[in-house]
């Protein structure tokens, strides 16, 4: 009923999570919350903002295709941000993604994310 998704295409899990969790008899897949972390080089985005997002987005992409979804079929995500002040420039290069029919999302400010990154995405998705 329960089947982990891994993608080589995207960074290692760094805690005892898996990248994604599809339910076979939902159909559905629950993936965890993305880092601005390069897969090939385990090197953080930190540059700015835009840079991280777009990592975090491509991220969510290759675990999704791998689970046999996309980005089309997101329904629910959540944004961790550590800078509120940062939500409209996140807003401006989620929107480039998410362009027809958004999922719906929640958006936070928490005081300090993973390897101490700006921003993190999780997905919930249709197969």
């Amino acid at each position: 009923m329960k089947e982990i998704v891994t993608s080589k295409d995207a960074p290692a899990a760094i805690g005892p999570y898996s990248q994604a969790i599809k339910i076979k008899a939902q159909t559905l897949m629950f993936v965890s919350g993305q880092i601005p972390m390069n897969p090939w080089t385990n090197e953080l985005k930190t540059a700015n903002i835009d840079e991280q997002v777009h990592q975090v987005i491509q991220n969510l992409t290759k675990i999704l295709e791998k689970g046999k979804s996309s980005l089309d079929k997101v329904v629910k995500t959540t944004i961790y941000l550590t800078n509120m002040g940062d939500f409209a420039r996140v807003n401006e290069i989620y929107s480039q993604y998410f362009k027809v029919n958004p999922p719906a999302r929640a958006c936070v400010q928490v005081s300090a994310l993973p390897k101490g990154v700006n921003v993190e995405i999780d997905a919930v998705a249709y197969i």
